[in-house]
């Protein structure tokens, strides 16, 4: 008897060889090492229509999954519950952003430690595709680019631009340095890194195959050049964003399968297919409805492709969260639209981690197919409940402000150095205006609280193509400007000018503002002291404790607050916005303790009575204007 596990035909009896390991679904540390032994030569193949793994056919069956989105302390059980599917292969992303956020500054420790990562997928029996970039778009901020990049106005993203090149070869040479050592053909778990990100769809007139030839040979010169190379594009962009001789995977969502399989045959018939994204769920953008997706149609075409021995990535198989300011924005014909801080993506792990229904259908109809029985899938622990956590001590945003910057004109957060969160502009009004006078702004990015003599005067907010405000204004009166990063765009030739904060001018009845005091506020951290229990008015932070007997994950519910973001012990977890769809916040478990917690909300609406409960689910708002209304 023979059986057919990921291409591969086996003989029966995985103890037999330890190369099998990974295959049979020990999750013996030792045989996955064994399993993925060292090579003289590239392990992953093409080799006419299949890939082949040292000599073996291979198929790719593989779920996508972020370190970054998962608190470190939950890789492990993300990684198993990704291998008791029954895939033999995650893909990451590496988000350049939050390894040097300073130029030639690095950070892989901790949290961004994604060389341990991909070595706990080993463990857990997982082959890994790399995605590198310098660009990944994955609806995170500005696609991955540290904003630093920005602070040089004539920068090009994703062009052959020399002053662009230089510091993506010195980072992607120091990335070179965790990962490389990790390939297959040196005893690791990578067997293929991606070369550039959907390329084919930025729209840009310069010599695409120029670029893209550089990037490969930085990425050869990164010391990748070991493994697999491919490019990956919608099937009707892959003609421009690959490069001859290099590999070309395709990408598509739920209800495409069969056409854009037929595009990618028909550009590289000889080649095997695969699926480097096949969207299995979407993406929430404030103000829309929650994206629920089909999973019996999923569920088909996911069958389909592996019975017909291509490879398929499932994008994504747990989505996570984009904790802290880092969700991205789309930008389209239907404008500017953030996402919101949650990743679950309607994906088969859902955003805690506990499996969906549409999980045990994949996995059920995985080892039908490949005929292999995977391992156990893990316990989930039941999420906790607490009751609602009042927060009674305040202070107001505008107590105690940093030192501002003088300047004639507004300056974005990136020529203050700035990468996420507030920036404040703050001016005098020099000329009474006209009653319901044009507060126009050039560019905003993203979304701005405009207040006289600290009394807010309305909202400007790009997601809905504003760009001024009625305002009616007289001589002496102070101007704030309070402007939100709502969210830096991460996809289309809209990236190589998203600047933060105001980019340009602000004109009052068609005259331009001068001599702003400039303040930053990351807010990488709440404030520690100066807070009371006399109240607040305006945007304020909010402090408060809890206690738990056990710490487990919950869903922090934010559905009576305005909008901001919330700290759990010092863990910045995202933003809320009473306009929808999110009404909670994924809190982890592992970011709590026994005992007393420490919780801080900073609400631009503010008021009394602030409040937030812990549940066991998440909460969905249906979509709705914003009131700016303080809390009664």
């Amino acid at each position: 008897m023979k059986e057919r596990f990921a291409g591969t035909l086996v003989k029966s009896g995985c103890s037999a060889a330890a190369v099998l390991a990974i295959l049979c679904g020990t999750g013996s540390s030792a045989l996955a090492q064994a399993a993925i032994a060292p090579s003289q030569k590239t392990p992953l193949m093409v080799d006419g229509p299949k890939f082949t793994l040292r000599g073996k056919p291979f198929q790719i069956l593989s779920g996508e999954v972020e370190y970054a989105r998962i608190p470190r302390a939950d890789w492990r059980d993300r990684l198993r519950k990704v291998r008791a599917l029954g895939l033999n292969t995650i893909t990451i992303y590496v988000f350049w952003d939050l390894h040097e956020t300073k130029p030639g500054v690095y950070d892989f420790h901790g949290q961004n430690d994604v060389a341990e990562f991909a070595r706990e997928a080993q463990q857990e029996g997982l082959y890994v595709v790399l995605r590198p970039g310098p660009y990944v778009c994955a609806e995170w901020d500005l696609g991955g680019y540290p904003s630093w990049l920005l602070k040089d106005h004539a920068m090009l993203l994703r062009s052959s631009q020399e002053s662009y090149l230089e510091p993506v070869r010195r980072w992607m040479k120091r990335l070179g340095e965790e990962l490389a050592p990790l390939q297959a053909s040196r005893g690791g778990p990578i067997i293929a890194v991606q070369v550039e990100n959907e390329y084919g769809s930025f729209d840009v007139k310069e010599d695409r195959g120029d670029y893209l030839s550089k990037v490969k040979q930085i990425v050869i010169d990164s010391g990748f050049g070991e493994s697999l190379l491919y490019t990956a594009d919608g099937g009707d962009e892959e003609p421009k964003g690959s490069l001859p001789g290099v590999f070309a995977a395709v990408d598509y969502g739920t209800g495409d399968s069969d056409h854009s399989v037929a595009q990618m045959k028909a550009f590289r018939p000889d080649a095997p297919v695969y699926a480097a994204e096949y969207w299995d769920g979407w993406f929430d953008h404030w103000g829309e409805k929650h994206q629920l997706t089909d999973a019996a149609k999923q569920e088909a075409e996911i069958r389909s492709v592996i019975e017909k021995g291509y490879s398929i990535n499932l994008y994504m198989i747990h989505g996570g969260t984009s904790f802290g300011w880092m969700n991205g924005a789309n930008s389209g014909d239907a404008g500017y639209q953030p996402d919101v801080s949650s990743y679950d993506y309607d994906a088969p792990i859902d955003e805690a981690g506990r499996p969906r229904p549409k999980y045990f259908a994949l996995r059920k109809m995985i080892a039908e197919v490949t005929h292999q029985t995977p391992p156990p899938v893990p316990d989930s622990p039941p999420l906790l409940t607490l009751p609602g956590l009042k927060l009674t001590e305040s202070r107001s945003l505008w107590s105690g402000l940093p030192k501002s910057v003088h300047s004639e004109v507004p300056l974005s957060m990136e020529d203050l150095e700035q990468a996420y969160g507030y920036i404040l502009y703050r001016t005098k009004i020099a000329t009474d205006s006209p009653k319901n006078a044009r507060l126009h702004f050039d560019a905003l990015h993203s979304y701005a609280r405009v207040y006289l003599d600290g009394q807010l005067a309305g909202v400007v907010d790009r997601r809905l193509g504003q760009s001024e405000l009625k305002l009616t204004a007289k001589a002496g009166q102070r101007l704030d400007l309070l402007v939100e990063n709502s969210g830096r765009i991460n996809f289309t030739t809209n990236i190589r000018g998203e600047r933060a904060g105001i980019v340009g001018d602000v004109k009052l009845n068609g005259e331009v503002l001068h001599g702003f005091e400039i303040v930053s506020l990351p807010l990488n951290e709440p404030p520690s002291e100066g807070y009371s229990t006399t109240g607040c008015v305006g945007p304020c932070f909010y402090h408060g404790e809890f206690t738990v007997a056990k710490a487990g994950d919950t869903f922090l519910n934010t559905a009576s607050l305005g909008k901001g973001v919330v700290w759990v012990n010092g863990h910045l977890l995202g933003r809320y916005w009473n306009v929808g769809p999110m009404g909670s916040l994924f809190l982890p478990g592992a970011w709590l303790h026994e005992g007393v917690n420490a919780i801080t909300v900073i609400d631009l609406n503010g008021g009394t009575d602030i409040e937030v409960r812990g549940e066991d689910h998440p909460t969905y708002l249906d979509p709705k204007p914003e009131s700016t209304a303080p809390k009664a």
